[in-house]
């Protein structure tokens, strides 16, 4: 990897190794910063289309609800954050770019939120979004290509 891609992709050396406890509050963040990423997927080709939006819906139902017992403020599955935080973006200006940055951001700040099954939830989850509309396009392929690096 270059050292431009290890500098964005890298975790401060304070985080490494952390067995940090996650709160309600960290895991909040983790799904609303889950629904930042999987739109950053489905606006990377300019535009989120309705099959992007249903797989998403089909996706939070079918595999994250199960993931763990966090509850946001209302005492729903936080899970949902996935969900809702997408769909604001889909009425918002915000780029596929500007998203992902604020995904890799948490994930810097908040490696021990990320188990290995949501590591790999979160791919499987990435790549279904970016299939479920016509194929893979470039934007989407390179996209898909950093979302692994960040998370290996």
């Amino acid at each position: 990897m270059n050292s431009g891609l290890n500098a964005i992709f890298s975790c401060p050396k304070s985080y490494k190794n952390n067995k940090m406890k996650n709160t309600a509050k960290t895991m909040n963040g983790l799904y609303e910063s889950l629904g930042l990423l999987f739109y950053a997927v489905a606006i990377s080709d300019g535009t989120v289309h309705s099959k992007e939006w249903e797989k998403v819906k089909e996706l939070v139902k079918e595999d994250w609800l199960y993931v763990d017992d966090f509850t946001d403020r209302y005492g729903t599955d936080a899970a949902n954050q996935i969900e809702i935080v997408f769909d604001v973006l889909r009425e918002s200006s915000k780029g596929s770019k500007e998203c992902f940055g604020e995904f890799v951001e948490f994930y810097k700040m908040h490696p021990h939120a990320f188990s290995d099954e949501i590591k790999a939830l979160t791919k499987k989850t990435a790549k279904a979004i970016a299939n479920s509309f016509a194929g893979n396009n470039k934007s989407e392929l390179v996209l898909l290509a950093k979302i692994n690096l960040l998370l290996n």
